[in-house]
């Protein structure tokens, strides 16, 4: 029963690192958004793109995880194609 109440207590740290770390993702990436045209491509969609991929990359130096280049790569695309794509088809779909 002891290393059940260990494991919920790990998980719950990690729920909260989780909440924090979304929390910090939209706040950094609305101020470097301008959140006040957030559908538009720039300077909203870059911002919050790139502004993500800065602060996880951030976020994983500071937990030891790491940034190797090739991950930066796939953090990049990623993020850029879901971040921006869909602000892309909104805009198209508007005419």
């Amino acid at each position: 029963m002891r290393s059940a109440g260990a494991a919920l207590a790990d998980f719950c740290c990690v729920l909260i690192f989780v909440v924090i770390g979304r929390a910090n993702h939209h706040a950094g990436g609305a101020l470097a958004g301008r959140a006040w045209q957030p559908f538009g491509l720039w300077p909203a969609g870059v911002g919050a793109w790139l502004g993500a991929v800065a602060l996880g990359m951030l976020f994983r130096v500071v937990s030891g995880q790491g940034t190797a280049p090739a991950f930066i790569g796939v953090a990049l695309a990623f993020l850029g194609l879901f971040l921006l794509g869909w602000r892309l088809l909104v805009r198209l779909r508007r005419g």
